[in-house]
């Protein structure tokens, strides 16, 4: 059983990696778009794209440091720093496409 969860959170840990790699090369490649042909739009996204990285990177660090035993109140802090990098991300891309 024990050795199933290990493989199990070994594969959850390569996942995440893999998330982070896919956001990162979109975040390159939004950024090489934007210092090609300089835009307001390109900007925004780019921006977004950073958050949305950012937050994938918490989201990761988070579900580590609160897997322990941490109260309510922390959990909840948590998972509100965690949506924070998305909630920008997801306003900078919206304001990309419709500007």
């Amino acid at each position: 059983m024990a050795e199933g969860v290990a493989i199990a959170r070994g594969a959850l840990v390569l996942m995440r990696m893999v998330v982070f790699g896919l956001t990162l090369g979109i975040t390159l490649i939004s950024f090489q778009a934007y210092r090609k042909r300089p835009s307001e739009r390109l900007q925004y996204a780019f921006v977004g794209f950073a958050f949305i990285s950012m937050g994938v990177a918490i989201s990761s660090v988070i579900t580590q440091l609160s897997a322990g035993e941490v109260g309510a109140l922390v959990q909840v802090f948590f998972q509100m720093a965690e949506t924070i990098p998305f909630i920008i991300g997801f306003a900078m891309l919206y304001v990309s496409l419709y500007r």
